[in-house]
């Protein structure tokens, strides 16, 4: 199927995304090489305003920057003729392989189930792309890494090793085991690995890990029609985070760390579980996660509402200031690549009306965030036969793609921070597009 010219999706692909993404690469690069501080968030307000925060390298988020990097990769490589202006290949792929340089060191981290996020968005497509088997290595002892987080009686990859907020503390491993709804999507690292190794006890460990979830993070919710995809199936909302007896795998708690209370819905937290479960089921084709995926899917677009919006931070929170909400576009971003996902599996299955119900909610959520929290735009020029970045209104600055997301506004949180750039907002709004050209949208 083939989609019409769209004027705001066409920004997927203009030059202010990759312009943007260039000019970090190479300005903080300077003084940071090879790096050991990442680009995580861009503040909307206050004396840094506009400019990227880098935090330390071993940071979760660290791998999206050069997700990036690699996603714009992808598009001259598979895709010429797309991203405008054409990008010279090789500093882009220096930029790429500079970035990427310490993630191949992480590959032996057991201390963190969010390893497949650390590698896997620049990694995975450095093998694809230029062959470098030296990231398909890493990738395959990371998924080793994170499959040593796997707990038998659990029957669940650790996510956390402990909780230290202002308000709750749980501290002994022995007595608890910690799952975040976040560590769906680090499965596709187990299920990568595993087809690339045979080694299917890789795989056997992410599909328990998901059913695990099943029981542990999802809440039947009340449906609301009519339903803009055409999906009848339940719906379900999600718990941030669940706490296991490891002694005898029985779920001890749920809550949330980083939502507005441990019974609301937080959105990144109900996107991470649309693509997880959504990633799953194509590697599996377990029509349970298949549903999974849609029944969540279902309930985030209930919750945002006749229309599509920049989400709220949690769909369940107070709005205190009307006139400036605390949103979230990295949730819309994650929700839209999941449900693309699904309209994929969803297609198929021979089930077209659906599969174009979430296809079409998809690009809603995309052309919203387009519309409403793209940031002050950048552009190209050519100083001196080199290319540069500008401002496109001089003075105007804002390294990210987008702004109004939001990393975490829970009141018990040691860091509160919310309305900025995301790196991984922008890396999913890239994928997003480049998951369009690979369907042949």
């Amino acid at each position: 199927i083939q989609l019409p010219k769209d004027e705001i999706i066409q920004e997927l692909f203009a030059q202010n995304a990759a312009a943007k993404i260039w000019r970090v690469a190479k300005r903080d690069l300077k003084n940071n090489i090879p790096p050991n501080k990442f680009p995580e968030f861009v503040p909307q307000e206050g004396p840094s305003r506009g400019r990227y925060v880098l935090r330390e390298a071993d940071f979760w988020t660290c791998g999206f920057f050069p997700g990036s990097l690699y996603t714009l990769l992808e598009r001259e490589a598979k895709y010429p003729g797309y991203q405008k202006p054409h990008l010279p290949r090789e500093p882009l792929l220096a930029f790429c392989r500079a970035w990427s340089e310490p993630l191949h060191g992480m590959a032996t981290r057991t201390d963190t189930h969010d390893i497949g996020f650390i590698v896997m968005p620049a990694l995975r497509l450095d093998w694809e792309l230029t062959g470098n088997r030296r990231s398909l290595e890493s990738i395959i002892t990371a998924a080793y890494s994170l499959a040593s987080r796997f707990n038998t009686t659990a029957k669940s990859i650790r996510s956390w090793d402990l909780i230290r907020k202002k308000d709750v503390a749980i501290t002994s491993m022995e007595e608890n085991f910690i799952l975040i709804i976040d560590s769906l999507c680090n499965l596709d690292l187990l299920f990568y690995a595993s087809a690339q190794t045979g080694d299917a006890n890789l795989a056997s460990i992410a599909n328990t890990h998901a059913r695990t979830l099943l029981h542990t993070h999802l809440r039947s919710a009340a449906k609301a029609e009519p339903s803009r995809t055409g999906y009848s199936g339940p719906i379900f909302s999600t718990c941030h985070v669940a706490n296991i007896d490891p002694r005898t795998g029985t779920t001890k708690a749920q809550m949330t760390a980083q939502g507005y209370s441990n019974e609301s819905t937080w959105a990144r937290g109900q996107a991470w579980a649309i693509l997880g479960y959504a990633q799953t089921y194509m590697w599996t084709k377990e029509c349970v996660f298949l549903d999974a995926a849609c029944g969540c899917a279902e309930y985030f677009l209930q919750r945002l509402g006749d229309s599509y919006k920049v989400p709220a931070w949690d769909f369940d929170a107070p709005i205190e200031d009307a006139q400036h909400p605390v949103l979230d576009s990295s949730a819309a971003a994650i929700a839209a690549n999941g449900m693309l996902l699904i309209s994929e599996a969803l297609a198929a299955k021979q089930q077209p009306t659906v599969s174009t119900g979430f296809r079409d909610a998809a690009i809603g959520l995309v052309r919203a965030l387009l519309r409403d929290a793209l940031a002050d735009k950048a552009k190209f020029v050519v100083h001196e036969m080199v290319l540069a970045v500008e401002d496109v209104e001089v003075g105007a600055t804002f390294d990210g793609i987008l702004k109004n997301a939001t990393a975490n506004n829970n009141a018990g949180a040691n860091r509160r921070y919310w309305n900025h750039g995301l790196a991984y907002a922008d890396y999913y709004l890239l994928q997003f597009g480049n998951q369009l050209l690979r369907m042949g949208l």
